[in-house]
């Protein structure tokens, strides 16, 4: 490498050094660039090996000219910014996408849309090409984000079942109603007969499906569906808290509660104890996600555990095939119940 005539800094290698260190054509190295078409495996491992020695890096906006590709993918998180912070799943799924990405040298991009102003300029920005898909994840109901996208020909794979959004748009999620059951059921092999459930939003695919999940098993049960056993949460702590509050008030005799979120079990708990409830001695409690709101609870939570390293491998896997050419896919990965001492 040779030297700068200013300062003496090194020049970074560049695509001609690659070739020259590989003997190839700077036409291999570039064809290996972008995407190993017609190049033979001896010469492809000879320009990664010679990248290696260089190190050399991709100038991405020159290469972007060329192909019309950003190389880059968005995470976009429809949730008001504290919800980020507060909620330890989405932290596992950003971090799981980032290390699938960075296996093909791809940088994800943090978007948080929360408000209806954030979602529009969002949506703009990903449809002028800034980003060459996304990863979306809590796509509510009456969220026009993901039609607007799947409309301007953006690839984009949902975290969840997509809700109100035409059906050709890919998604992978854990199966909800499946886990769900499994919880339930657990309950009611206790000797649990007023189980409540704090469920999620019921604008969100996890929110429907893991109330059904839990009246299904009611049902198949013989316990009889009582509506004053089911309120409604956010999934925060805060709105478990609440959630419990009025299950108390409203039913005195419920004896186990099933509560969509480990963050909202963590508030069930909270107001259980407060109330004088012991958990789970008079009432027991289960979670979903197996986050680790799960064992910093105390007791520590029985819940189910989503597969979160799967569902984000598989959104970035998805995603960069449908950013191929290939179809949209829809994946739905199992669920495990964990027991721990809530139970």
């Amino acid at each position: 490498m040779t030297m700068s005539q200013s300062g003496g800094r090194r020049k970074p290698p560049t695509i001609h050094d690659v070739a020259r260190e590989a003997g190839v054509s700077r036409g291999t190295v570039s064809r290996v660039l972008n995407g190993g078409h017609y190049v033979s495996p001896t010469a492809q491992e000879a320009v990664n090996a010679a990248i290696r020695r260089t190190g050399y890096v991709v100038n991405r906006h020159a290469r972007s000219l060329i192909t019309g590709r950003s190389d880059s993918i968005g995470f976009l998180l429809t949730e008001p910014q504290e919800r980020f912070f507060e909620d330890p799943n989405f932290n596992v799924l950003l971090r799981g996408c980032t290390q699938a990405l960075a296996a093909h040298d791809i940088p994800l991009l943090l978007m948080l849309a929360g408000t209806e102003d954030e979602r529009r300029r969002i949506t703009r920005y990903i449809t002028a090409g800034h980003v060459d898909g996304v990863l979306l994840v809590s796509s509510h109901s009456g969220d026009p984000v993901a039609e607007q996208l799947r409309e301007a020909g953006v690839p984009l794979v949902m975290c969840g079942k997509p809700i109100g959004v035409g059906s050709k748009v890919s998604y992978v999620a854990a199966d909800d109603r499946d886990g769900a059951r499994d919880m339930v059921r657990h309950l009611v092999s206790l000797g649990r007969h007023r189980i409540g459930v704090v469920t999620g939003p019921l604008d969100t695919p996890g929110g429907v499906e893991r109330l059904a999940g839990y009246r299904e098993v009611l049902s198949e049960s013989g316990i009889d569906f009582d509506e004053r056993l089911v309120v409604s949460g956010d999934y925060s702590r805060a709105s478990g808290e609440a959630g419990a509050e009025r299950l108390l008030a409203q039913c005195p005799d419920v004896d186990a509660v099933f509560v969509a979120s480990d963050l909202m079990a963590q508030g069930v708990l909270t107001s259980l104890e407060r109330a004088g409830r012991r958990v789970p001695e008079d009432v027991s409690v289960g979670g979903f996600d197996d986050s680790s709101a799960a064992l910093a609870a105390r007791p520590q939570l029985t819940t189910i555990r989503q597969p979160y390293d799967r569902i984000s491998a598989e959104m970035v896997r998805v995603l960069l095939a449908q950013i191929g050419g290939e179809d949209p896919a829809a994946v739905i990965l199992p669920t495990e119940l964990v027991k721990r001492q809530s139970t």
